[in-house]
């Protein structure tokens, strides 16, 4: 059955985001595919243990309960085959999670697919997939091994950096290149000029969808930008947000200070960031998803 996109969040995962996946891929590194195939074949009825964006996964399927009508999907977009996958799909049914779209590509990369599903965010462990997301215009991140947020309240927290990220990497570039100076002059003299969206501008626009379904006292969703950015490089990134007509709950401008600490104070449910540094130490606190765009990714 066909559903009307309009309005509507899709989000594509994969098994090893989604679950447990340590011990079986270890069958599969050090004794290859088919005995993998087995292993899942015999342990197909049990349940598999959550994984690092199983929170996230949770918190994103229960917004519908709040929503007019069902707005937020969830889609498996696994490398196992079908055989294999039906481990996942019994794990998907024992933890009552309401996924029901899946493609299993038997070691294939699932890219080709997130098109077809109009997926506005993929999640992987795989940072090969989520570099061909990126690449063809599609909010993607590598999914790094650690803690889901510490505050059980039920709204659903996620955090975005701002240059690479929700924007372009065009003044992050200006920075790499030419230093800190350069960077805020050019943001100084910009500071009325949009900066042009990144790769998540659509996701989190999408997330904007959902929050306008409720007043910001009672919205199920909070969103922050958490940035190195400091006065006076704030002011082009409000009035970027502002031109959009997209809200940002939360604007942290650290001025070159660790996230870390901040992100768990906001209990995110997961982080975005483009750069590795940040990401690892975020993920010792929250769950975090590594963005491999723009200069602080090329080669």
């Amino acid at each position: 059955m066909q559903t009307d996109k309009t309005n509507k969040l899709t989000v594509g995962i994969s098994s090893m985001a989604l679950f447990d996946l340590v011990e079986s891929n270890k069958v599969f590194e050090l004794e290859g595919k088919a005995a993998y195939c087995a292993y899942q074949i015999a342990r197909e009825d049990e349940a598999l243990d959550p994984g690092v964006a199983y929170p996230l996964v949770k918190k994103l399927l229960a917004l519908n309960a709040r929503l007019p009508s069902a707005m937020v999907e969830v889609i498996l977009l696994s490398r196992n085959s079908a055989d294999t996958g039906l481990r996942v799909f019994n794990s998907i049914r024992s933890h009552q999670l309401d996924i029901k779209r899946a493609a299993f590509t038997s070691g294939e990369t699932p890219f080709a697919y997130i098109s077809p599903f109009q997926i506005d965010l993929f999640l992987s462990t795989d940072p090969v997939d989520v570099r061909q997301a990126l690449d063809a215009g599609h909010a993607g991140a590598t999914i790094l091994s650690g803690k889901g947020a510490e505050l059980e309240n039920g709204q659903l927290r996620i955090a975005f950096d701002g240059d690479a990220v929700i924007f372009s990497d065009e003044s992050e570039r200006i920075y790499k290149e030419h230093g800190l100076d350069a960077f805020t002059v050019n943001e100084q003299e910009a500071a009325r000029k949009p900066m042009s969206g990144g790769p998540f501008k659509s996701f989190l626009s999408a997330l904007h969808g959902l929050q306008s379904h409720f007043s910001e006292e009672d919205s199920p969703v909070r969103t922050a930008l958490v940035t190195a950015r400091s006065a006076p490089a704030h002011e082009r990134v409000v009035r970027t947000l502002r031109s959009w007509n997209i809200r940002i709950d939360e604007a942290l401008f650290l001025g070159g200070l660790p996230k870390a600490e901040f992100l768990r104070s906001f209990g995110a449910d997961i982080f975005f960031d483009d750069q590795t540094t940040h990401c690892e130490l975020a993920s010792k606190h929250v769950a975090t998803g590594h963005v491999p765009h723009g200069v602080a990714n090329e080669s």
